[in-house]
């Protein structure tokens, strides 16, 4: 399959809904509202909602029906994004290839647009999600729980603790990939399965897919700030290194790094095994994940 079209598809459909979601910047207060679709269309992938998008699909189900499940999970990565760069944590003047929120409007506001857009988020959630109410409901903690202390913010908390540290071992690198990165990779793939009626078999094979995928993401992303280019990452190449972060490649070496990145879309293609022609983006997208630029 085309998967440079499909991405090109999908992600012009995610943008138009995000557009209709989002309060408009002039909106009181247009600072904050502003600051928030600043950094929402400021040039992401949309990794995340396509994931949605592409799992909800391979099961029968419509896009439709999980489009603002999948907008409300942007809305989370994004807000994630503006607080990592913060100077109390990453303290990166770039993103995307453009300036921070911070570095545009200020720490106050930056972190309020954060803060915003997790809320709105899950007004998105509870009020337009459609289809059971019971999918919805679970789909709200499947969100909420890859979001939290348990999940994304977890991770990000042990990440921060493991920064020059010696002593980070696999099993603590792998919690702060799982839970930083697959936290919010996992559920994306989870709640497209719920709310495309997933049967219990495929939702837990789509687990397994996204387990790996999820790992392999961040891999990647630790080989890329090894072997990128500031300008192919739209953000300070080497920035991980600098920061002493716990990485793949300085734990493991660069070689094993991309061997267990490979051995992981291995694990996703197996897991998709009994799905028909309707996964082909899911498996497109596993491969992709490790031959990407940024």
């Amino acid at each position: 399959m085309d998967l440079k079209e499909y991405l090109k598809q999908k992600c012009q459909l995610v943008d138009q809904a995000l557009e209709r979601y989002l309060p408009d910047a002039k909106e009181l207060p247009a600072s904050l509202h502003s600051a928030m679709r600043y950094s929402v269309f400021a040039g992401g992938k949309r990794v995340r909602p396509v994931l949605m998008l592409a799992a909800c699909e391979a099961v029968g189900g419509s896009a439709d029906a999980v489009m603002p499940a999948a907008c409300a999970m942007e809305m989370i990565h994004t807000y994630s994004l503006i607080h990592d760069d913060l100077p109390a944590m990453d303290n990166d003047d770039f993103r995307r290839g453009n300036p921070t929120n911070h570095k545009v409007y200020g720490e106050a506001t930056a972190i309020l647009a954060g803060d915003a857009l997790l809320t709105e988020a899950f007004i998105l959630l509870s009020n337009g999600t459609g289809g059971d109410p019971a999918a919805r409901l679970r789909v709200i903690q499947e969100i909420a729980v890859a979001s939290g202390s348990r999940g994304m913010v977890g991770g990000q908390v042990v990440d921060m603790e493991s920064e020059g540290r010696h002593d980070v071992d696999i099993a603590t690198l792998s919690y702060i990939h799982t839970h930083k990165t697959g936290a919010l990779i996992r559920a994306s793939v989870r709640c497209g399965a719920i709310l495309g009626g997933a049967s219990e078999e495929q939702f837990k094979s789509l687990t397994r897919y996204a387990d790996a995928i999820g790992l392999a993401f961040q891999i990647a992303d630790d080989i890329l700030d090894v072997e990128g280019t500031t300008e192919e990452l739209g953000k300070d190449a080497g920035s991980d290194q600098a920061r002493g972060k716990a990485t793949y490649p300085a734990l493991m070496g660069l070689e094993a790094s991309k061997a267990r990145a490979h051995e992981l879309v291995e694990i996703a293609l197996d897991a998709l095994a009994s799905f028909d022609e309707r996964a082909e983006p899911l498996r497109a997208i596993a491969s992709y994940i490790v031959k990407r630029k940024s």
